[in-house]
């Protein structure tokens, strides 16, 4: 049996766009279903190899790794005014709730901190629940909810105290 805690993250590569793009398209497939969204209405949907590597190149990009296999991956883009946006957060279904996420965003967090960004921002579907519950637990608020994709996008935001 594997002992489905023991992985690491580190600084994605060129050489892991391939599962970073299986990671999505699974990550992404339940989210459109688990928030009743067409899938034509979610930007990854389209995503290609070079739109993954120019992220990699652009914006710090992390994995969860366990035993050499891509397990999780999520991007941070560095905005203006000391801020970030955090985008394209999946973790395997078969991992899911074993701490990969949350140990993910601790890796941002950590490295949101160093940077010095004082807010952390994202957009989730408002409908579902328990990926809006998840952010909630680890420090994020609903700043506003908007329908400009044609379906309530929360926007939620972390605070860093950088004092």
């Amino acid at each position: 049996m594997t002992n489905l805690y023991k992985f690491n993250i580190r600084r994605a590569e060129i050489d892991d766009i391939p599962t970073i793009m299986e990671i999505m398209q699974e990550a992404f497939a339940k989210y459109c279903v688990l928030a009743k969204i067409e899938p034509a209405k979610i930007t990854v949907t389209g995503e290609t190899a070079n739109d993954i590597a120019n992220d990699i190149e652009t914006k710090d990009v992390y994995v969860a790794v366990q035993d050499n296999i891509i397990i999780g991956s999520v991007r941070i883009e560095i905005l203006s005014d000391n801020r970030a946006r955090l985008s394209r957060f999946g973790v395997l279904g078969d991992y899911q709730g074993c701490g990969i996420g949350r140990t993910l965003l601790d890796t941002v967090d950590d490295s949101m901190r160093a940077k010095g960004i004082e807010t952390l921002e994202l957009y989730t579907a408002e409908m579902y629940k328990p990926l809006v519950e998840f952010y909630r637990r680890n420090g994020f608020k609903i700043e506003k909810v908007t329908n400009n994709r044609g379906y309530a996008r929360a926007k939620l935001v972390k605070e860093y105290d950088n004092i």
